[in-house]
């Protein structure tokens, strides 16, 4: 008997739940284990001492009036997550605690004292708070976001809603499964049907589709959402959000439709550019063809003496008529360079500078001038493109030559890469007039000239024309001068092309 109490004494002391018995009106203290000792923080010398004489901060709250209840009915009262403040070595802290007071009876049955017994679930308390203000947080951030969100048991069918969800929907707060189903546009059903088969195999739901409300308007929606699987790694629970997205849409259309409404301007305006470049190569080239002609006839006239002044007006008239040519020429070329394709060859670069300087050999010789080219390497690209672009660079460099010095060409190359690709860096570097380093980018514009039309002859268009062609071949240009030092124009080509014609 006396080693079932002295186990009895050890059990109650060890353990982490705090227990205390308490007797008579006053409540004395009778037994209180370690657990209730600590949970005090009274000190240890609190045995047969009064209950409200260890706890007085208490006095005004309801346990004493519990215990004394318990007492005398002999009815057990349990708490819940009642808060407590105690003064704990000297501090005021606040607890929450889940307790019982249990009647102690003998063996007639009458009631001799009350045990206490408490569990501390103030962390638990404090968490619930966080979790709950989280939950209210996120709440309303979402609805402020206007994002609704659903949850939809695969068993049971059955759909939760928050509120945003049923406001973008139209629908009450109960809605079956099948009938939020029908409410999409009948047209959009197989894109729900696809969307949720490649669920099955990345667990992710993603679509847009038109809600058909009461009134037969039309909202567009993006619903977006996740399967869960249960321990049985069985589908049971689909959880997601739902997005208007009718404004999105309208302005997506709009857009569309203001993007075909400008390509139909640019394509008319294109389809003008071209009649523009007919009406000037068949209807302007022949006035001044004839001009041509006509100043030619009067100038071999043997009947007609000329003056020193009127043989420089007809000098004047020739040189007009050749620029005017050139012009067309220009207009003609810049135009048309973008209506058609062509066809994408193997091009030996140092064969292309060699023909051309065959076509340039008469301002070659005239001016003295020497071009020399390191060797070149084979590209791909239209020959016909090609060779148009160094003649017009080539051209350039011999035109803006400095008076009293021979000018000097220099082609160089070097490997480089576009995008990561093979390409080859061509340096055309001359010792003419130079530019402005400010108008680098500037010469590239088309009708932009940087020098008198009367002193260099040209209609503006060949550097531009250049332009466009190193953009059909997926390459770029620059150019880099200085007044009176010369002038240099990097051009990078990819060595291949990515299709068969440009």
């Amino acid at each position: 008997m006396q080693y079932d109490i002295r186990l009895l004494q050890d059990i109650v002391e060890n353990t982490p739940l705090p227990i205390a018995v308490y007797s008579g009106d006053n409540l004395t203290i009778e037994m209180a284990n370690t657990a209730m000792i600590n949970t005090w923080g009274k000190g240890p010398n609190i045995i047969g001492k009064q209950y409200l004489e260890v706890l007085p901060e208490i006095k005004d709250d309801v346990f004493f009036q519990q215990v004394l209840t318990v007492l005398k009915t002999g009815i057990p009262f349990h708490g819940h997550n009642k808060k407590v403040d105690l003064v704990v070595d000297g501090i005021l802290k606040t607890y929450y605690f889940n307790y019982s007071f249990i009647p102690l009876k003998d063996q007639q049955g009458t009631v001799y004292g009350v045990m206490n017994t408490g569990t501390d679930v103030t962390e638990l308390h404090t968490a619930k708070q966080q979790v709950q203000c989280a939950k209210e947080r996120l709440q309303i951030a979402i609805e402020s976001s206007g994002i609704g969100m659903y949850e939809i048991d695969l068993e049971s069918k059955k759909i939760i809603t928050c509120r945003n969800f049923n406001s973008i929907c139209s629908i009450d707060s109960d809605i079956a499964h099948q009938e939020l189903i029908a409410r999409l546009h009948p047209e959009d059903l197989p894109i729900r049907e696809k969307a949720h088969q490649e669920a099955e195999i990345t667990g992710k739901i993603s679509y847009e589709a038109r809600i058909v409300n009461e009134d037969q308007s039309i909202s567009w929606i993006k619903i977006d959402g996740k399967i869960i699987k249960n321990e049985q790694d069985i589908p049971s629970t689909i959880i997601g959000i739902i997005q208007d997205i009718s404004e999105q849409r309208q302005f997506q259309q709009e857009l569309q439709r203001q993007v075909a409404y400008s390509t139909e301007e640019l394509k008319r305006s294109n389809d003008d550019l071209l009649h523009f470049a007919s009406v000037v190569s068949h209807d302007l080239r022949e006035p001044v063809r004839k001009i041509k002609i006509f100043n030619t006839l009067l100038r071999n006239e043997k009947n007609t003496h000329f003056n020193d002044k009127s043989i420089n007006y007809l000098n004047k008239i020739d040189h007009a008529s050749l620029r005017m040519n050139n012009i067309i020429e220009g207009i003609l070329s810049y135009s048309t360079i973008d209506k058609s394709k062509t066809s994408i060859q193997n091009i030996d670069l140092n064969a292309i500078i060699e023909s051309i300087k065959t076509d340039l050999e008469l301002i070659i010789k005239e001016k003295g001038a020497l071009l020399i080219a390191n060797d070149l390497p084979e590209i791909q690209g239209a020959p016909i493109l090609i060779t148009q672009l160094f003649y017009n660079l080539l051209q350039n460099a011999l035109k803006f030559s400095k008076a009293d010095q021979p000018p000097r060409v220099i082609i160089s190359c070097s490997k480089s890469e576009i995008n990561g690709e093979n390409a080859v860096q061509i340096i055309i570097k001359d010792n003419g007039i130079g530019m402005d380093p400010a108008f680098s980018e500037k010469i590239f514009t088309a009708f932009e000239r940087l020098n008198s039309k009367d002193q260099y002859e040209g209609n503006g268009l060949g550097l531009s024309l250049c332009r466009k062609i190193v953009k059909r071949h997926h390459g770029t240009i620059t150019a880099y001068g200085e007044k009176d030092n010369g002038a240099v124009f990097t051009v990078t080509l990819p060595i291949k092309q990515n299709a068969e014609s440009i």
